[in-house]
């Protein structure tokens, strides 16, 4: 398929979800925040995410921080606290709701499957 992205058999995808603060735009239409991580089952890197915010930029700027970070040798605090550091949008607390409870998924997942 043509502009569709191919992933290794070695990615998997989770999400999880925060809810909004109710005075911003996306807090009016979505209610939540959902953020997705296609993460390197092998490697521990982020290769892609999805984010449900409103404005293209804001998703693009936050893949930017995201893609990249080694989630087996860095763990998920770093990533939280440089999201603080350079996203600034109302929906800050909320993307980081989200992202650590992603990472909490993909954690458990692990354990669950016995997978180092």
């Amino acid at each position: 398929m043509i502009g569709l992205k191919e992933y290794s058999d070695d990615t998997v995808y989770f999400i999880s979800y925060a809810k909004l603060p109710a005075e911003i735009p996306a807090g009016n239409l979505h209610k939540v925040v959902g953020l997705g991580l296609i993460i390197n089952k092998e490697t521990g890197i982020i290769e892609d995410s999805s984010c449900t915010l409103l404005t293209e930029e804001a998703k693009d700027f936050l893949k930017q921080i995201l893609i990249g970070h080694n989630l087996h040798e860095n763990g998920i605090e770093p990533l939280v606290e440089k999201v603080k550091r350079r996203y600034h949008g109302l929906a800050q607390k909320a993307i980081c709701v989200a992202l650590k409870g992603t990472y909490e998924r993909y954690h458990a997942w692990k354990e669950e499957n016995h997978i180092k």
